[in-house]
């Protein structure tokens, strides 16, 4: 059931109410074990005898006592609320992120909801329209290339799904080989034009750039970059994907003309199902789970994945390997 925001505030209204009568009853009780021992310790005065030789001696020793308890209740007390401050706060912490981590698998599921949905209403009507008319050959061609799209972006998005399930739970068991970088993100790329014709995406690849690392994981990375820079800029804009090797490095740098990423959304863009807050990203499709997959394959192949602000305008993602000589 989703929390609405009244109950949330009526809950942490209850909370902080309940602290305040747990800290309040605590100093009260300070105050009256303070004016008790007050009492007490004038009262063994009062029964004191001047003329008693020890007078001065027992007079001593009664206040020693009281200060020793007045020392004994502020020790005992600032404990208690010491602890209770910690244990207060380690609750709210928990709980303010159990909501958050509840919110944002609220809006991933809705957001995988439209995600499957999309693709298999588009592949079910262009099959329920070849099969129920008889079209041109062309048009055959052009609703074919359609539903083969879709069922690709299906396709790795349950990729992505199964790799990330499959990652957390220590199910996915790596296999790294040497593997030609090169032709991979060569691969990746030609695959996008296919499937987007009418977007513009340049590649300048160095030949022979090879990295040790698992195949299948490098390609989701590759693909879920590429998808990103092309989901997030419009489609009249330009996608540039370069590959170049230094002396221990390949790097494949990714730049897209979008409206690029906030300071406050860099710091949590490789989150789980986190996705940027501006009104553009919130229209684009997607799960917010790309780039977070993409951070756990690049640490997995213990390599570097940054983002910085293009010099015109969008973002830059730069992910650094182990180059195999």
């Amino acid at each position: 059931m989703k929390l609405q925001p009244k109950k949330i505030r009526s809950a942490l209204i209850i909370y902080w109410v309940l602290l305040a009568y747990i800290i309040a009853a605590l100093i009260w009780w300070f105050i009256a074990l303070s004016r008790q021992n007050e009492l007490m310790s004038r009262f063994k005065l009062e029964g004191l005898k001047k003329d008693d030789v020890n007078y001065a001696e027992k007079e001593k020793k009664i206040l020693k006592d009281k200060s020793k308890k007045t020392a004994q209740y502020l020790g005992e007390g600032g404990t208690f609320l010491l602890l209770i401050l910690a244990g207060a706060t380690f609750v709210f912490r928990a709980v303010r992120r159990e909501l958050t981590l509840s919110a944002e698998q609220q809006n991933f599921m809705m957001a995988i909801t439209h995600e499957l949905k999309t693709p298999i209403a588009v592949t079910k009507l262009n099959l329920e329209t070849l099969q129920k008319h008889k079209l041109a050959e062309a048009q055959q061609h052009r609703l074919i290339d359609n539903t083969l799209q879709e069922t690709n972006r299906l396709d790795t998005l349950c990729n992505n799904l199964l790799i990330s399930s499959q990652i957390e739970g220590g199910g996915y068991k790596a296999s790294f080989e040497e593997q030609d970088f090169s032709l991979l993100v060569s691969q990746c790329v030609n695959e996008f034009i296919t499937r987007m014709p009418n977007r513009k995406i340049i590649q300048f690849i160095s030949d022979d750039v090879v990295v040790n690392g698992d195949f299948f994981l490098l390609q989701i990375a590759v693909n879920n970059l590429i998808e990103n820079a092309v989901k997030y800029s419009p489609k009249e804009s330009t996608v540039e994907v370069i590959v170049s090797k230094s002396e221990t490095l390949a790097v494949l740098k990714i730049t897209d003309e979008g409206t690029g990423i906030s300071k406050a959304d860099k710091e949590k863009i490789f989150e789980k199902f986190y996705r940027a807050g501006n009104e553009a990203t919130k229209r684009a499709k997607g799960t917010g789970l790309g780039l977070y997959l993409t951070s756990r394959i690049c640490k997995a192949h213990k390599g570097i994945l940054t983002i910085e602000d293009n010099s015109k305008v969008g973002s830059i993602f730069t992910l650094s390997l182990k180059a195999e000589a």
